[in-house]
């Protein structure tokens, strides 16, 4: 990473059930579904260790004690929150306040595999751009209707679009579910109003930050990246 910035923690977001995975997670919450018989979970761990991540901290809920559990005795020590209610992504990351303090830290998901590469880019753009507030890792892709298009311009973010509809974007960026933030982003997701599926989003803040004139960045990532978000894609994440 940069010598400007040198990020050592992480927030990973882990609260939910899964709905879209049906009955699978019945009984076991989808950080825990097993890909090359470890949990997701333990993927994204090992890989924010691999990219220098010495603190991290885990958002749990649903059947938290499975979470809890596992990793007692993980090589690293980790801290768990719990986020009662499950109400959204924003409420959940606004719980790491206290964890961060006054240093950058990595924002990710559950159920996003990717590469170290990947965690070490995003720090990377942060470190270099001392006025950049926080660095969206993106994708490209077909068509980012299934998440969020990012339309950026000489690497700066310039909107984003949650949930496009199929067809309509013109950008080849898609959000990859993975953060590098200072902590100015707490007052945000303070504000995150109730969006149309009764949840308060953490992507909900960064239309509030560029209205206030807080730069975004994007950090493209390459290499292998899966949102496991339906059983195909936890078999899919298997047969690779």
């Amino acid at each position: 990473m940069s010598d400007t910035v040198s990020i050592r923690q992480a927030v990973v977001l882990a609260a939910g059930r899964g709905t879209r995975m049906g009955a699978i997670t019945g009984e076991t919450p989808k950080p825990m579904l097993s890909v090359h018989s470890r949990p997701i979970l333990e993927h994204v761990l090992e890989g924010l260790a691999a990219a220098g991540i010495e603190r991290f901290l885990v958002i749990v809920g649903y059947r938290r004690e499975m979470i809890e559990k596992h990793f007692e005795t993980w090589r690293y020590p980790v801290e768990f929150l719990v986020q009662e209610p499950v109400d959204g992504t924003g409420s959940a990351a606004r719980l790491a306040r206290e964890f961060v303090g006054t240093a950058p830290f990595l924002l990710t998901f559950g159920d996003i595999l990717c590469r170290p590469a990947a965690y070490l880019a995003c720090g990377d753009v942060l470190g270099r751009n001392s006025a950049t507030g926080a660095v969206l890792g993106v994708k490209a892709v077909d068509d980012p209707w299934r998440g969020a298009a990012v339309y950026a311009e000489d690497g700066r973010v310039r909107k984003i679009i949650e949930k496009p509809a199929k067809g309509t974007s013109t950008t080849p960026w898609g959000s990859a579910g993975l953060y590098a933030m200072r902590p100015l982003v707490f007052p945000y997701l303070d504000r995150i109003p109730l969006s149309s599926r009764n949840e308060y989003e953490l992507t909900s803040i960064f239309d509030m930050m560029l209205l206030d004139g807080i730069e975004l960045r994007i950090a493209p990532l390459e290499g292998e990246w899966r949102d496991i978000g339906r059983p195909e894609d936890l078999a899919a994440a298997n047969d690779a």
